[in-house]
């Protein structure tokens, strides 16, 4: 198929489709978490001894023996079997941002020739993949190859069900021979513990007797866009980079806020219903969907979930939504930002920090000012905001990240904490050595007899700030839409860590003197928000007086690219945060440098290369096509005394010449390998060959408001935008 037929047949059959046809729902009572085997389905498989060990590992880390793993890996391969598995995958997170499955099967055969099942707890707590063809950062050489991936028992295994058939999956951690970290899932894990060991001494402090082991939970609202399969399938830039590298705008876009929360069209509705059913029988709680901002984009929301399963499902969610979109003739885009000039993609994500016997710690309830834990924790995370802001950057860098922070429909890439008009100002006051009575937000009254009235937020809600308290967590809204949420978890579990122990180093001092637990609380809180309340900010995030303001009178830093922000993971504070709280090593935490650098650079190079092959091989044959076409119209036209304006074809005439001189600078500057340093390699990704790109385009897409709309390949965003 050639010239603008794949593009033309594509909008013909968009046309004329209607919605996949699903079977009827089933009640959510008879599906939730039908295909995991957690505590509940092992309660039913396992003996009383065997269910009380693996309960215990699961809710409090506890040691698991191995005669106990042999138990419940005779449990789990019988429970798999008779749900048709015949493979079983230890899935783990390599640091791509993406997951990795190696299968294998449950048969062995024997003497006689006969077919068996075998699956043992040593098959279980162990795996192989190769550890050296993995991104790793020089951990492992081609010649030094062996890796492991080791059962993660907090995490429950489950059926992942396709149209291959199904498959037993155990979420596990990924790590080298010589026992470096290589996933996510290590460092999530371990920054846990060192959040809950800080937690503990604080609360302990505090005069708190029973405290149950610490946890982060996370709540990702995920955004994504989708496209019909037609289209994307002539877009090599959709199909290979996540994004439109060429597009001019559509007359129509979101300017007139129709799209946010409005009515899903049909299509969608019914991929939203067999998506969140089978996110259901996976036992993933997702509880909100909606139209987002921009066209062709939508948000899911699961519900929160101790931080290391929220992840596992954070990963699972990505890879059920693409193949659930491509099952009903959508490709599902999880890029930050696919189409240029409207709103890009997050995955805002929802913190928190608790326990069993002291509750959600982030909760302030309704007198915050007598809620001396509360004060602590949220000084706490004030602080290792503070500090490590430009850590928080790294953690949410990449190249697809880029167009989206600092944009007008995402958080800045300066970090700042957004704690609401009363927060704000509790804080204030203890700066000045006081603890005053807090206003509720009181009661929302209309004015309407038949309108019920209702409590009040005590404080509003700001878009603006990557970093905004919620009302009982903190929302971190630079997170991308594509991103593992295990990185910024890592992060934020860690800072937290850190300034815990700090509150209870100068809490420990102050109780000796104090005349009361308050005087004390006050007193450290005093000197913590004085040293670290520059990071608390309630205004517009967007405006140019705060990026001024930030910069010059706070002392914070704006990153806006991640070849600025990545550097940081090699800052001395940075090495010593991971290293004293033993979550990631000065090895382990170069290989990640490494690792993100490299994937950077590569993702720029990638672009780079489909500019220079999409313009050469489908933009510039329309232009010349069309400038063909207007000259024999004008000697036609000539031969009966009419005269063209020829505007039309110099204009793009002129943007052909000027957009293939780009073309040409581009694949040149591509030819650039000679760099003194990993950091000036990504500034030239991402200063010279993206400046280059954007020049390319602006030509290109000059190019597409002017030739022949039947010559023109490529599907317009008019056409992809607007879901039928």
């Amino acid at each position: 198929m050639s010239g603008n037929e794949s593009r033309l047949q594509a909008i013909h059959q968009i046309t004329n489709c209607s919605a996949t046809a699903v079977a009827q729902p089933e009640p959510l009572s008879e599906i939730w978490a039908s295909d995991v085997f957690n505590l509940a389905t092992m309660e039913q498989c396992l003996s009383k001894s065997a269910f009380k060990a693996i309960k215990k590992t699961v809710q409090t880390g506890a040691p698991l023996d191995a005669a106990t793993a042999e138990v419940v890996a005779a449990a789990m391969k019988e429970w798999a079997m008779g749900k048709g598995a015949k493979f079983f995958s230890h899935i783990f997170y390599p640091m791509t941002n993406v997951s990795a499955e190696k299968h294998d099967g449950f048969i062995v055969t024997n003497s006689d020739g006969n077919a068996i099942t075998e699956f043992s707890g040593s098959l279980l707590i162990k795996g192989e993949p190769d550890g050296s063809s993995f991104p790793n950062g020089s951990i492992r050489m081609t010649n030094a190859a062996r890796g492991y991936t080791a059962w993660d028992p907090t995490s429950p295994a489950y059926i992942m069900q396709t149209e291959n058939g199904a498959t037993l999956t155990i979420p596990s951690v990924f790590m080298s021979w010589t026992g470096e970290a290589l996933d996510k899932k290590i460092p999530l894990l371990r920054s846990n513990a060192a959040m809950n060991k800080a937690a503990q001494k604080v609360l302990s402090l505090m005069g708190e007797t029973e405290i149950a082991p610490l946890n982060s939970s996370c709540g990702a609202e995920q955004e994504y866009f989708l496209v019909d399969a037609n289209f994307a399938a002539a877009r090599p830039d959709l199909l290979l980079a996540g994004r439109t590298l060429f597009g001019a705008p559509s007359a129509k876009g979101q300017q007139f806020d129709d799209h946010y929360f409005g009515a899903i069209p049909q299509r969608v509705q019914v991929f939203m219903q067999d998506l969140e059913e089978q996110l259901y029988k996976l036992g993933i709680p997702a509880k909100t969907h909606h139209n987002e901002v921009a066209p062709g984009q939508f948000e899911i929301a699961p519900y929160f979930e101790a931080a290391n399963v929220a992840a596992d499902h954070q990963q699972l969610l990505m890879t059920v939504l693409k193949n659930s979109a491509k099952k009903h003739g959508f490709l599902c885009l999880l890029h930050e930002k696919p189409f240029a000039g409207i709103n890009g993609s997050g995955k805002h994500v929802n913190w928190s920090v608790g326990n069993a016997t002291q509750g959600n710690l982030l909760d302030p309830g309704d007198t915050p000012h007598d809620n001396l834990n509360f004060l602590l924790f949220c000084g706490a995370v004030i602080r290792g905001v503070h500090l490590f802001g430009p850590l928080l950057r790294a953690a949410i860098a990449t190249a697809s990240n880029d167009h989206r922070l600092g944009a007008n429909e995402a958080p800045p890439a300066i970090m700042s904490v957004y704690l609401g008009d009363q927060l704000e100002k509790l804080f204030k006051d203890i700066k000045d050595g006081k603890l005053t009575v807090t206003e509720a937000g009181g009661e929302m009254n209309l004015g309407l007899s038949q309108i019920l009235n209702f409590k009040r937020d005590p404080g509003d809600r700001n878009r603006t700030s990557p970093f905004a308290f919620t009302g009982n967590r903190f929302e971190f809204r630079a997170v991308g839409s594509g991103q593992s949420v295990s990185g910024p978890l890592v992060v934020m579990n860690t800072m937290l860590a850190d300034s815990l122990a700090w509150i209870a180093e100068k809490l420990e001092a102050e109780l000796v003197t104090a005349s009361c637990k308050a005087d004390a609380v006050i007193s450290v809180l005093k000197q913590l928000i004085t040293e670290h309340g520059n990071a608390v900010f309630g205004g517009d995030g967007y405006s140019s007086d705060w990026h001024t303001m930030a910069v010059e009178e706070r002392g914070l830093k704006n990153i806006p690219t991640t070849a600025d922000a990545l550097p940081a993971l090699r800052e001395e504070s940075v090495k010593k945060l991971f290293a004293t709280t033993g979550v990631l090593s000065p090895v382990e935490l170069e290989s990640r440098f490494e690792v993100y650098s490299e994937q950077y650079i590569l993702a720029i190079e990638l672009e780079a290369k489909l500019v220079v092959e999409m313009a050469k091989s489908m933009i510039y044959p329309a232009a010349v096509t069309y400038l063909s076409e207007l000259a024999a119209a004008g000697a036609s036209m000539a031969e009966l005394n009419i005269k063209l304006d020829h505007g039309v074809a110099e204009t793009v005439a002129a943007e052909t010449n000027a957009m293939m001189a780009a073309v040409t600078k581009l694949s040149a500057a591509l030819e650039t390998h000679d760099f003194d340093s990993t950091e000036a390699h990504m500034q030239y990704m991402a200063k010279d060959i993206r400046a280059l790109m954007d020049e390319v385009r602006l030509h290109a897409d000059a190019l597409e408001a002017e030739v022949a709309d039947e010559l023109w390949q490529l599907p317009k965003y008019r056409e992809m935008l607007f879901i039928k």
